[in-house]
């Protein structure tokens, strides 16, 4: 999440350019913070702000030190059942999947480039457009108006976005399976144009087909 630089524009007329209500400040230099934060039908956990890149073995502390405290927090003794996240490759290497089997966790598979089925981005969403309103000039600020965004964020909230779930998946199954009747359209057409009458020799139709691939 950013500051500094989020694309707002201002209606004024004639004159008005002076007045406090036209105008918005800015940073010159926009400054960025990483943050990592999980959530559940239950609500959300504790936010981690990243410094540097995270690999393996950084996401595994994350895990250890605000997944599972957050989990136990949100559901006491009762164990929960599965855990998402996306594949990010700190997310899939295989010291990370090891660590899922040490701890007993079950990790859903999971289709890359898919942020739609993802309910957390839609509280990201709200994050930022908080951020909009709240209007931080320094990284700490920046930091302050994410956790305050974050803490606003109700269980039922969380609830009706995790009970979203059966929706997403029905409207990604059918738009795969557009994809695929398009694409299948699109190959069996092309393939029957290159099936064409090439010329007349001795009273005979010749047939120019070109193989290029075989329906099974």
């Amino acid at each position: 999440m950013s500051f500094g630089n989020q694309g707002a524009r201002v209606w004024r007329k004639t004159g008005e350019k002076e007045m406090p209500k036209c105008l918005k400040s800015s940073v010159k230099y926009p400054q960025s913070v990483m943050v990592w934060g999980a959530m559940s039908a239950a609500g959300v956990g504790p936010l981690c702000f990243i410094k540097g890149r995270v690999n393996a073995a950084s996401y595994q502390e994350i895990l250890e030190h605000f997944m599972l405290p957050s989990a136990e927090k949100l559901y006491g003794d009762e164990d929960f059942a599965f855990f998402q996240h996306d594949l990010a490759p700190a997310h899939s290497a295989k010291t990370t999947g090891k660590w899922f089997t040490d701890h007993g966790i079950t990790v859903l598979n999971w289709p890359a480039n898919s942020p739609d089925l993802n309910p957390i981005e839609n509280l990201w969403d709200i994050v930022k457009r908080k951020l909009r309103d709240a209007r931080p000039n320094t990284l700490d600020e920046l930091k302050a108006a994410i956790e305050a965004s974050w803490a606003s964020i109700t269980p039922q909230q969380c609830h009706r976005l995790i009970a979203s779930m059966p929706r997403r998946i029905e409207s990604f199954i059918v738009l795969i399976l557009m994809i695929f009747s398009i694409q299948l359209m699109k190959t069996q057409n092309s393939y029957l144009k290159k099936i064409s009458i090439f010329h007349l020799t001795n009273k005979r139709k010749v047939f120019l087909i070109q193989k290029k691939s075989t329906f099974k």
